[in-house]
């Protein structure tokens, strides 16, 4: 049973874009073992998913399906991966289950275990914060879009934009990020998002603000 190595992991996202690139996935390492180490979850476990959890169809490139569905390419990858490495098949398993049941947007496979719930947390996390606040921005600007426009009222009451409206950073933000902390698994990982979200809250007034020309 061989690990994954940091130069083995890089080499998977050569091609990524600069908001899911390996940068994102070091950090999100590095957040999961220390949520997996607070929590006792399976270390090797929560590493080798944390490696391989974009490793498939995450890039703004990877249009439509291939990117609603990366979580699904990453999880069968990451099966090819271990097997060649002689992991044994219930690990295995375990790894792709933290893989498939990572994405915010998918209702297909909620967190059931531990290690599955510490990635959930750590790749969130990665939304909050000033690096949720940059990605934000990168991800908006990629798409084509700005980093801030005025939601219309459709969209502040239910989510949906009207006609010919941009999807800058902000209605991203009003959309997923400053929910995110809500939908936190475990006790660290909650506590980490709390710090994260109040530091966003205060960004993006203060971007509102400074648009409107009031600060």
């Amino acid at each position: 049973m061989e690990p994954i190595t940091i130069e083995e992991a890089r080499g998977w996202y050569q091609q990524a874009d600069p908001v899911h690139d390996f940068e994102h996935v070091l950090r999100v390492y590095r957040v999961a073992e220390r949520l997996a180490e607070a929590e006792g979850a399976d270390l090797e476990i929560v590493r080798a998913a944390a490696w391989l959890h974009d490793s498939r169809g995450s890039a703004p490139g990877g249009e439509g399906a291939e990117r609603a569905e990366h979580h699904i390419a990453s999880a069968d990858f990451a099966g090819e991966v271990l097997a060649a490495k002689h992991w044994p098949e219930d690990k295995i398993l375990a790894v792709q289950h933290c893989i498939r049941a990572h994405r915010f947007r998918s209702q297909d496979e909620a967190p059931q275990t531990l290690e599955a719930q510490v990635l959930f947390d750590a790749d969130k996390l990665d939304v909050l914060g000033a690096i949720g606040a940059a990605r934000t921005i990168a991800y908006a600007a990629l798409d084509g879009e700005p980093a801030f426009a005025e939601p219309s009222d459709t969209f502040l009451k239910t989510g949906k934009k009207e006609p010919g409206e941009p999807h800058s950073s902000y209605h991203e933000y009003l959309f997923k990020l400053s929910r995110v902390k809500d939908r936190m698994f475990t006790p660290s990982g909650k506590a980490l998002a709390e710090a994260r979200h109040a530091f966003l809250v205060r960004f993006y007034d203060q971007l509102q603000a400074e648009v409107r020309g009031e600060r």
